[in-house]
Order: structure tokens, then sequence, then C-alpha cells
């Protein structure tokens, strides 16, 4: 059955809400990866890479707290399972304005578990968080700031097997 036609997993046969039953699923390795991008002005990148900024290092606070929000995604999202995750990476690309675009941090999350589930709500969990944080480490030079493009990038594992985004992954 093509994938846009499947059920939603998240409801029983009378449409009540549920946690899926994993129980039975194998535990595989599984990595998702997500992306999206915070848009501002050339000074407000500027000042947040040069370290300068009123709070600190925001691209260090900012993947420390994207690492913290993917361990914590079960607790945020409510039919997630904890998970036992082997690896959290957050990464930053950042770019400069052109007369056609803003300056921008592009955040990349990969989040890597075996087990009976994937990571990909983790994925995008973190970078939603990271990019959050460098907005509130840097709204008070720059409340204008936008997030945008958040999305699943990659998935590899489990019984739908493996999925790229069309498109650009990255800044």
């Amino acid at each position: 059955m093509p994938a846009a036609h499947a059920p939603l997993t998240h409801f029983d046969a009378q449409g009540q809400a549920h946690m899926v039953d994993v129980g039975d699923k194998p535990a595989t390795h599984r990595v998702a990866v997500a992306g999206g991008r915070i848009e501002m002005q050339p000074a407000t990148l500027a000042l947040i890479e040069s370290g300068n900024a009123k709070k600190g290092d925001v691209l260090g606070i900012a993947r420390v707290a994207g690492i913290m929000a993917a361990k914590k995604t079960s607790d945020l999202i409510p039919l997630c399972h904890p998970l036992a995750l082997s690896r959290v990476a957050i990464d930053f690309e950042a770019t400069r304005a052109d007369p056609t675009s803003a300056a921008a941090v592009f955040c990349t999350a990969t989040v890597e578990t075996t087990g009976p589930t994937g990571v990909e709500m983790e994925a995008l969990t973190a970078v939603q968080v990271a990019l959050l944080t460098i907005y509130d480490m840097a709204k008070a030079v720059d409340r204008g700031m936008t997030i945008t493009g958040v999305r699943l990038l990659e998935k590899r594992g489990g019984k739908s097997g493996h999925f790229k985004a069309a498109g650009p992954t990255s800044a």
C-alpha cells in the first residue's frame, strides 16, 4: 500500500489515539537526519560567529540544547516511545546574505539508535530546539529571525527502508 494511503498508526480500530505496539518488531540500527534554518540579519550572524553575543557561545549552547531535546522527545511528543539513543550529532552551517536571501544558520541533527522504532521525531525535535535556542540567545539584537524549512532529510533502517528527501539538504 503506498505511504500516502497507509492508515495512521497512532489510532486503534475505534479511532482512539494509542501508542503503537513495537514489542514484536526486531531491533535494527536506525538513523534519522533532519534539518532546518534560521534566517537573520547579516549583523546578527556576524555577532553569533564572533562569539561575542551577550549570552555567550550561541552555537555551542544550541548544540547542547538540541542534544538534550533529542533525549527528551518522548516527554514532549505524547505518543513517542522513550528510546536509548546511541548518537546525537548537531551541526551548523552559516550562509552569508546575498541580494536574494538573508543570512542564515542551517542546523542538521543526526540521531541513531538500535531498537524497534525509528528516530525521526528525535532528529526533528533536536533541530527545532537548537534553532529556538539560537533565536532565544540572539533575540535581543534581532527579533525578526525566522525559523523555516524544518524537515526530515533522510531515514535509514526499519521496515519502511531508506528515505531521502528531494531537493537541497543544506544551507
